[in-house]
């Protein structure tokens, strides 16, 4: 058979197929058609008035027409938040708490604050700022609280600090001298404090005496630190740090126990315990940065101590309150620094004469308009340290956070910090707890510091790994480790270490119990200058 009548052969077999398929095509079109007609059919009999009753066929069922009507906006607007629950309950929430937060803000700025006074107009009530005078979070603390109608009384350690205090020309802002170094003065000077709170006082002449009434005793330590490499800072650095920033504020607090726990009060007259308030910057502690040891050390430290004075305290029912301070815009209490930009253009041989401790940049929140340390501080480093930390230090220095201040902000209104301090005071609002955050990036790098992986944040302060580290140079003498000669390994008994304000050491007492740490008069200390 040939391909051609194999061909025709297979035509023919479709021909069925097809004949099928168009047959029931047609079949369809007839029925419809049809159908069509005799529902047409049965609608003209059943609306005919000449045909019978009986006869007359009932219409055909026909579904209901469907009328399209244009939604309203407001019907649009619900079902599109039908179709969007979870993007709306989030919208909600979130402009709920921000206005539940603006209310709030301006009802504390709105609220009156006013220190209680006497019939006469007479001042009663009492703080205690231990704190220096020089600090511009002191002053404008003063100042404040003075205008809010309390008599303020500021520790000073020096004939400075009282010409400090005068200098400010408010008749109740007065020194009160306490040298806290002299353990046996200081208790004296707190008798004889509490003996003038136990003694009645006229505002006026011939006007009727008061009691004066202690409120609060606000601690405020140093906040300047310096910002260095460890390895960097000489031991006797470390020393006075403890000394000044640490030691002391823990030593003015354990003198003025006797006067907190006496609970001095008028005659027939009831009234709360004193409060204490510890000031901390809270920055730098909450993330713990490189190069940052000696402020977050210390603000460590009294932050612990803190929390054990709390919990010694609260069974006497005398509060205290742990404030941790963000940034504020000291604008007003501060000098504005010059630039320093020229001393980038120093070769590296001019710091030589320096020293490599020289000059350290200081960090504190206090004055936000300090510039942060530029790489010309690395100057004066040896080659061994510039080389294993200058990149490093000069990355995170222009972080957003270095010296302590967020960069490219002035910081919180000092109005801010007058009103919780305030509050905390005097005990109303929701300020009466063991901690309270206040300044702009207080309560987000306490988050941070709480949240964040250590690592996650030392990358976004620009810190990456050093790949190629310097060599160790041994020295014959000196102070450094690699040397023959250790500072401070004189005999503990000699009348030197004894003295406190010796050239050889800064720690004083008998060998078992004090570590002597000696003066580094060369500049030398960890690394050897190459």
């Amino acid at each position: 058979m040939s391909a051609d009548d194999q061909q025709f052969l297979d035509l023919l077999s479709s021909i069925p197929n097809q004949i099928r398929r168009y047959s029931g095509e047609v079949a369809d079109y007839v029925d419809k058609t049809v159908d069509k007609v005799a529902d047409e059919i049965r609608d003209t009999l059943s609306s005919a008035q000449w045909v019978p009753d009986y006869v007359r066929p009932k219409p055909t069922a026909r579904p209901p027409a469907v009328e399209i009507v244009s939604r309203t906006t407001l019907e649009s607007i619900q079902d599109w938040f039908s179709r969007h629950k979870i993007l709306c309950g989030v919208v909600v929430i979130t402009a709920g708490y921000i206005t539940y937060r603006s209310v709030k803000y301006t009802r504390q700025l709105r609220k009156p604050r006013r220190a209680k006074r006497a019939r006469n107009g007479g001042r009663l009530e009492v703080v205690v700022i231990a704190g220096s005078p020089t600090l511009p979070l002191t002053k404008a603390l003063s100042l404040d609280l003075e205008r809010r109608g309390f008599i303020v009384y500021v520790v000073c350690n020096s004939i400075e600090d009282d010409v400090t205090v005068q200098g400010l020309s408010r008749p109740d802002i007065r020194p009160l001298g306490i040298d806290i170094t002299d353990p046996p003065n200081a208790a004296r000077a707190i008798e004889r404090f509490a003996n003038y709170l136990q003694t009645p006082h006229a505002a006026v002449p011939r006007a009727k005496p008061n009691y004066l009434v202690l409120k609060a005793v606000i601690l405020i330590p140093s906040l300047n630190y310096q910002t260095s490499p460890i390895a960097t800072i000489p031991p006797s650095s470390f020393a006075d740090l403890f000394n000044t920033h640490l030691l002391h504020p823990i030593l003015t607090i354990q003198a003025f126990l006797p006067l907190l726990t006496s609970k001095i009060t008028p005659q027939g007259e009831t009234t709360g315990s004193p409060r204490v308030l510890v000031f901390t910057p809270s920055i730098i502690s909450s993330i713990n940065p490189p190069f940052h040891a000696p402020e977050a050390t210390v603000c460590s430290a009294l932050s612990a101590f803190t929390e054990v004075l709390t919990a010694e305290l609260r069974p006497l029912d005398i509060p205290v309150t742990h404030i941790q301070l963000g940034t504020f815009d000291f604008a007003g209490f501060t000098p504005t620094r010059p630039n320093n930009n020229n001393i980038l253009n120093l070769p590296p041989s001019s710091s030589s004469a320096a020293g490599p401790t020289t000059n350290f940049p200081t960090t504190g929140f206090q004055n936000p308009l300090l510039a942060p340390p530029s790489p010309a501080e690395t100057l004066g480093w040896p080659e061994s340290a510039r080389r294993t930390y200058g990149r490093n230090y000069v990355s995170q220095s222009a972080s957003a956070i270095s010296a302590g201040r967020i960069r490219g902000l002035r910081g919180s209104s000092l109005r801010e910090l007058h009103n919780a301090v305030f509050d905390v005071i005097d005990g109303s609002g929701d300020r009466g707890g063991d901690v309270v955050r206040v300044g702009l990036g207080a309560g987000l790098y306490g988050f941070v510091g709480r949240w964040a992986p250590r690592g996650v944040v030392a990358w976004m302060m620009g810190i990456r790994k050093v790949d190629e580290l310097s060599a160790w140079e041994g020295s014959g003498s000196g102070s450094g480790v690699g040397g023959s000669g250790r500072p401070g390994s004189a005999s503990g008994s000699s009348t030197s270490e004894k003295s406190t304000g010796s050239e050889n050491g800064v720690g004083v007492g008998e060998g078992s119990e004090f570590i002597a740490v000696a003066r580094e008069h060369d500049g030398h200390n960890v690394w050897k200058e190459g």
